[in-house]
């Protein structure tokens, strides 16, 4: 085909591409007009390739060897296979009719000897039965109760046999004989034991009634219990007439004498009677249980009688508890007594009578109802020693400070807890251990506010002194991890229903809000103590400087005293987590103090507000190392990372202030656009705020502010500003703080605790606070009260004046100091979250209280 002959491409291959054919035969345009030959050369292919199919196919389905005939071959021999299986299955039927056939005669004598055996056993069992019955009948008569018994045993086995042959009169018959021989024997004998216990000739018939049990076991349990009863009933028939017959015998006070009469019939029981009856029937145990019903029943009888008494007194709490662990003590006597007796062997019939009851609480629960009591007088006890560890000394007079020292009172009221919990989970593990825990939980409130804090709020001179600070923080601590012990230890106790309902957390929270209040006077003892520093910086002229130098001479005196001061707070600040809480709120409230003093030192110039943040910045690298003073150790260690980054991000909230400071007001462009960049609010009160800060005159504010409501205004700024700069905001609002001196009148509430509220929502709403406080150490217990009680409840809203003052304070009642203290405890676990350790462990604490 046009020279194609030698092409390798095959049109037979498996990947034959007609495509890459075709390029091939029509490799030029010049083969084009080779088409119409090509096509008739490939038509003719065709053809030729369809002829041959044809005659193959053709071959294949009539040639001799064809697979039509091998098909019909396959047939034909299917058919012959199953005309064979027909046959064998025929000839299999038939074959099992004829072995049927044979075997017919021998399945009848099988059935027949089958019947025949069944009947003679049916009736050799029968003749036993009769035998037997007779022989009964007449040991009975003679009370030969060993071999009745045997032989009762035997006639009831047999009769089982015959159950179903109860249609027929004969056996119907000697059945009931059965029957009323049993209830012969019964009544025959629990008469003897009657007779031989009301005549006294239990020991001489001993033998005899030790057999007649073993006839009452062959008669089965109802006819046991029947007997066990009779004799529990005969035993405790005296008990009874003499204590439920006499209310003075019957009393609580005479409680001692029904355990001791009990007692004293159990050894007579063991001396004279435990041999007649079988160890398995648990004689014993049934007599003790039956003396707990009763005792029980009558206890709770007398107690509801007293309780309805109107004349005379009610239920003495002591009496009450006297008699529980008289009666816990008896019960757990006899829980050992019977606990230990043996059982029977597992391969004997009576294994399966295990004892299943329990006497721990069989008598104790008629006295549960009223241990309301018992937790009401403990709830006296408490509220009687509030008072006292309020007014007596924090350590004893012969024991000296120590910085892991704890209050004494501490102490002594967690071992009266541990104690109570443990009296009261040995009476009760239901409601009334929650009842305590929660009278607990209410003197822990207590405690934390009347005692603790109270402390804090000491009247004098200088308020409470750093030692009682430190007691008072090492105490919280101390309540604030065992709190979490106390309440595992009660979980573990109480029943598994009201777990839920036991929760110390609010507990935990108030002793964490009085370790945080005890860290803020910590504070307030440096803040006192510089006092003198800011008075100079106050009386320094800022607004004639003419030039920056080194740092002001009263950053070198505020740097003294603050180390001066916290190396003596830290000395005794144990805990490392208290030790960085103490710094990072003396930074805050040192900064705060820094921008107040900034405000009382207008009119403040360019340069003087450039040397303001230059001792801004030597202040800052000095309170970077404060934690130093903790723990010193002869090599230094840098100070930690979160710690610095946390001081520079609190100094640093102080230069937007003094940065605008820095700007001439002239041009007036340049102080507009600065105040813009640096403190970045659309307030027009904020920025005539720096024009006074400033000293600019008033006559000049008009066009400042006509150029600052163009400006902030503009396209570019006025989305990037806020409302109102926090910074700015609360400064210079009271009257006359312009011309406000070094004396603070008692009434402001110092920054630091005036702030709990700013605290609370971070330390930039405590740099925020109002420019008019200094701290008064004569009032620091009522500023430390008072911000307990009306600051935390304002999270982040600052407080007024009217809110502060002691009549506002006067108003709040004792639940509401708790619930402040508890949210203050929340917010200080969150505040010091930071410093990479567990606040407040509620594990180990124990083992320190024990040391202390």
């Amino acid at each position: 085909m046009n020279g194609t002959a030698s092409e390798p491409l095959s049109l037979d291959a498996a990947d034959y591409d007609p495509i890459q054919h075709l390029n091939l035969l029509f490799s030029h345009p010049s083969t084009v007009s080779s088409i119409s030959r090509v096509s008739s050369t490939l038509q003719s292919q065709q053809n030729e390739l369809s002829t041959k199919i044809s005659s193959l196919q053709t071959a294949q389905a009539y040639g001799p060897d064809s697979s039509l005939e091998r098909m019909q071959s396959a047939q034909a021999e299917l058919a012959g296979l199953f005309k064979k299986i027909e046959t064998v299955r025929s000839r299999a039927i038939q074959t099992e009719q004829n072995i049927t056939s044979m075997t017919a005669d021998i399945k009848r004598l099988d059935g027949t000897k089958r019947n025949l055996t069944l009947s003679m056993t049916a009736l050799k069992r029968l003749q036993m039965l009769t035998t037997a019955y007779e022989q009964l009948r007449g040991l009975a008569k003679t009370r030969q109760y060993r071999e009745c018994a045997s032989l009762l045993q035997a006639v009831l086995q047999l009769m089982r046999h015959f159950n179903s042959y109860r249609s027929i009169d004969q056996i119907a018959t000697l059945s009931r004989g059965v029957g009323e021989l049993q209830r012969e024997l019964l009544e025959q004998v629990c008469e003897d034991f009657e007779i031989a216990f009301a005549k006294g000739e239990v020991g001489a018939r001993k033998a005899t009634l030790v057999e007649a049990c073993g006839v009452m076991d062959a008669l089965g349990d109802t006819a046991r219990a029947r007997l066990v009863t009779w004799y529990v009933n005969t035993e405790l028939r005296e008990y009874r007439q003499v204590f439920r017959g006499n209310d003075e015998a019957g009393s609580l006070d005479n409680i001692g004498r029904r355990y001791a009469w009990f007692k004293r019939m159990v050894k007579g029981y063991e001396e004279e009677h435990a041999n007649i009856f079988p160890p398995h029937w648990r004689v014993g145990e049934t007599l003790a249980m039956a003396f707990c019903d009763g005792t029980r029943d009558d206890y709770k009888g007398i107690l509801e009688k007293s309780m309805r008494r109107i004349d005379g007194p009610k239920i003495d709490v002591n009496l009450l508890l006297s008699c529980l662990q008289e009666t816990m003590d008896f019960e757990q006597t006899l829980e050992r007594r019977f606990s230990n007796e043996p059982r029977a062997s597992i391969d004997t019939l009576s294994s399966v009578d295990e004892r299943t009851q329990s006497f721990n609480g069989s008598i104790s629960v008629a006295f549960e109802p009223y241990l309301s009591l018992w937790v009401e007088s403990q709830d006296k006890a408490l509220a009687a020693m509030i008072p006292k560890y309020k007014a007596q000394p924090l350590l004893p007079a012969d024991e000296e400070f120590s910085p892991q020292a704890v209050i004494s009172s501490a102490i002594e009221l967690f071992h009266f807890y541990k104690l109570t919990l443990s009296q009261c989970a040995k009476l009760s593990t239901s409601e009334r251990l929650l009842d305590l825990t929660k009278t607990l939980a209410k003197y822990l409130d207590e405690y934390a506010q009347q005692v603790l804090l109270a402390i804090l709020q000491r009247p004098g001179q200088s308020g409470a002194s750093l030692q009682d600070i430190i007691l008072v923080l090492n105490t919280a601590d101390f309540w604030h991890a065992n709190t979490g012990q106390l309440e595992e230890n009660i979980k573990k106790r109480i029943d598994n229903e009201l777990v839920p309902k036991v929760d110390l957390s609010s507990q935990a929270d108030a002793f964490l809000g009085v370790a945080s209040a005890a860290v803020l006077a910590l504070v307030n003892k440096v803040e006192a103590d510089c006092e003198g520093a800011w008075r100079e910086m106050k009386n320094t002229n800022w607004s004639k400087m003419e030039s920056v130098g080194d740092q002001s001479s009263y950053v070198g005196e505020l740097v003294s005293h603050v180390n001066a001061k916290a190396a003596e707070i830290l000395a005794v600040v144990v805990k490392q987590q208290y030790a960085r809480a103490f710094a990072d709120k003396l930074v805050e409230h040192l900064a705060t103090a820094y921008i107040h003093t900034i405000v009382q030192c207008r009119p403040i110039s360019e340069v003087g507000a450039e040397q303001m943040l230059l001792d801004k910045y030597v202040l800052t690298k000095a309170l970077e190392n404060l934690l130093s003073h903790h723990n010193p150790s002869s090599s230094s260690q840098p100070p930690h990372a979160s710690f610095v980054k946390r001081v520079n991000t609190t100094m640093t909230r102080i230069d937007p202030l003094l940065k605008t400071l820095q700007v001439r007001p002239s041009p007036p462009e340049g102080l507009v656009q600065a105040y813009l960049i640096h403190v970045g609010d659309r307030s027009d009160t904020n920025f005539r705020k720096i024009l006074d800060l400033k000293g600019i005159r008033k006559q000049d504010h008009g066009h400042l502010m006509e150029l600052f409501s163009i400006h902030r205004e503009g396209p570019g700024a006025g989305a990037k500003l806020v409302a109102q700069s926090p910074l700015l905001t609360p400064l210079m609002n009271g009257p006359g703080l312009g011309s406000v001196g070094a004396g603070m009148g008692s009434s402001n509430l110092n920054v630091g605790l005036m702030s709990i509220d700013r605290l609370a929502a971070g330390p930039g709403a405590a740099l925020s606070t109002a420019a008019s406080a200094r701290f008064d150490p004569a009032s620091l217990g009522e500023k430390l009260l008072n911000a307990a009680r009306d600051g935390v409840e304002r999270i982040g809203t600052p407080a007024t004046h009217e809110e502060q003052g002691a009549g506002g304070a006067a108003q709040h009642n004792a639940a509401g100091i708790n619930e402040n203290l508890k949210n203050f405890g929340k917010f200080f676990r969150r505040d010091i979250g930071g410093l990479g350790v567990r606040f407040g462990k509620r594990d180990g604490s124990a083992d320190d209280a024990a040391g202390r």
